[in-house]
C-alpha cells in the first residue's frame, strides 16, 4: 500500500490492489506516475453522482501516449478514512457538481 496526500494534504491510501486493478490501463497510456500528481494538485474536483462520498479529480496531460488527456483518480472519503476507488485517463470531463477549482494563475 502506498499513502498519497490529495489536494487539501489529506492523506489518501493507495491499495496493492486497486493498483494492480489500474495500473495496466495508465501504464499504456504512460499516466501512472502521474497519478500522484493528479491527486495532489488537480485542476478540478467533480462531486460523484454515483456516490455521495466519493470526488473525482481531474488533471489535464499534455503529450501523454494516445494525445492529451485528463487523467481522473476517484477517491472516496469515509469518515477519516480516504482511499483511491480507481483512475483512468479521458478526454471527457463527467457532469456533476464542481466542489473545487484551482485558481487561475
Amino acid at each position: 500500500m502506498k499513502i498519497l496526500k490529495d489536494y487539501k494534504n489529506k492523506d489518501v491510501r493507495l491499495p496493492d490492489e486497486r493498483i494492480r486493478h489500474f495500473a495496466s490501463r495508465l501504464a499504456r497510456n504512460e499516466m501512472f506516475d502521474l497519478l500522484e500528481e493528479s491527486l495532489s494538485d488537480p485542476d478540478f474536483i467533480i462531486q460523484s453522482k454515483s456516490d455521495p462520498h466519493a470526488v473525482i479529480n481531474y488533471k489535464f496531460h499534455r503529450g501523454t501516449k494516445g494525445d492529451d488527456k485528463y487523467l481522473c483518480v476517484v477517491v472516496k472519503y469515509d469518515g477519516s478514512d480516504a482511499y483511491v476507488l480507481t483512475a483512468y485517463p479521458s478526454d471527457q470531463i463527467k457532469k456533476g457538481e464542481l466542489i473545487w477549482e484551482r485558481k487561475k494563475k
